[in-house]
């Protein structure tokens, strides 16, 4: 990639985080973290703005679902498509739509569905 796409990675467990973001890195992403969404929140204020979001939701301090819910007080903040990566049994892509979410990866997270998410995404 020439003018490499910024994604924020929003995930509590370092192991999980560094591992996805290690991803990234190889397939020419520019990778930002962040271990809550406290942490996710700041990162998005700040410029540049990352082109999509990688977001846990079951963290501590922030978790996924009170992050969401905050970003609607930020409209320019909405317009970061999310995509929401989840061991959770209930986890849908219509589920995550339905939370304001453009895409779903589920944990473990498979590196070549996680790759297409985000072509499909970013393409959008």
């Amino acid at each position: 990639m020439t003018n490499p796409r910024t994604v924020l990675v929003v995930e509590d467990n370092p192991i999980e985080r560094k591992g996805v973001a290690a991803v990234l890195g190889q397939e020419g992403y520019n990778a930002v973290v962040a271990a809550n969404g406290k942490e996710a929140l700041e990162r998005l204020s700040s410029k540049p703005t990352p082109d999509v979001m990688l977001l846990d939701m079951m963290m501590s301090e922030v978790d996924g679902w009170q992050l969401l819910r905050l970003l609607r007080q930020y409209p320019a903040l909405l317009a970061v498509p999310i995509i929401i990566v989840t061991g959770l049994g209930i986890a849908s892509l219509e589920w995550a739509r339905s939370l304001g979410a453009a895409g779903l990866v589920r944990k473990p997270v498979e590196v070549e569905h996680l790759k297409g998410e985000l072509i499909r995404v970013l393409a959008a």
